[in-house]
């Protein structure tokens, strides 16, 4: 049995003082998780490079369906923008300002936020995205030595591997299952709940990655991502 989806889920607001720049990052993370409200809040109200610190209160407020808005900045002054706009709330507990690399902080935020995951796991996702890179595992235990796990060899039937769509649908597809999910290719391996770990293993289409599950939906999780290669992750 599987974790009951929110009805509503953590938004993102995106303050940057370049109106191109706070877009491009917004629909990045839009195509990373389609059900999370993402906004763009860049330059000024002149279109000038810039903050504008009317424009994030509104922006707070329209991205707030309830559970919380993480919002993401590019320089120091858009982070005292986006803080004067969160202390000016009625509940600033609401927001949650971070201090991550804006474009990978964007996309690990908005797929942990489709998952359905508070908002303090959502800002620890951005905040940790600097980080999320997969790591050499040369040493790793043989898949018949890890206790109580469920493996199975995925070939990657799309063109171009586990690439940012993929990754992010592989990555949402196992987050609201109670079970730890890795994901190996040659020596390195990666968290499957973190897109970017998974961007990170560069698997080309047409090759294979190991799976291994361990947790009470093990089994459902391998299941899933096999249906998901099956199906070329829906390239």
């Amino acid at each position: 049995m599987t974790a009951a989806v929110p009805a509503s889920r953590v938004g993102l607001v995106v303050v940057s003082h370049s109106d191109m720049l706070a877009n491009g990052v917004a629909e990045l993370a839009v195509q990373m998780a389609p059900d999370v409200t993402v906004l763009p809040v860049g330059g000024t109200e002149e279109g000038g490079l810039g903050t504008d610190y009317g424009a994030v209160v509104e922006a707070l407020a329209d991205a707030d369906s309830g559970a919380g808005v993480v919002v993401l900045y590019d320089l120091g002054s858009a982070k005292m923008t986006a803080e004067m706009a969160v202390e000016s709330a009625d509940d600033p507990s609401r927001y949650s300002v971070v201090d991550a690399p804006l474009v990978e902080g964007a996309v690990a935020a908005a797929v942990t936020a489709q998952g359905g995951a508070p908002l303090p796991d959502v800002a620890s996702a951005a905040e940790g995205a600097s980080g999320e890179a997969p790591v050499a595992a040369p040493t790793r235990p043989a898949l018949h030595l890890v206790p109580d796990s469920v493996s199975a060899e995925v070939l990657l039937t799309n063109e171009v591997g586990l690439h940012a769509r993929p990754a992010a649908l592989l990555a949402r597809t196992v987050a609201e299952l109670d079970a730890d999910v890795v994901v190996r290719y040659g020596d390195e391996e990666a968290n499957a709940a973190s897109v970017l770990a998974l961007m990170g293993l560069s698997a080309p289409g047409g090759k294979p990655i190991t799976v291994v599950a361990t947790g009470k939906d093990a089994g459902e999780a391998v299941r899933r991502i096999e249906e998901l290669a099956e199906r070329g992750f829906d390239d």
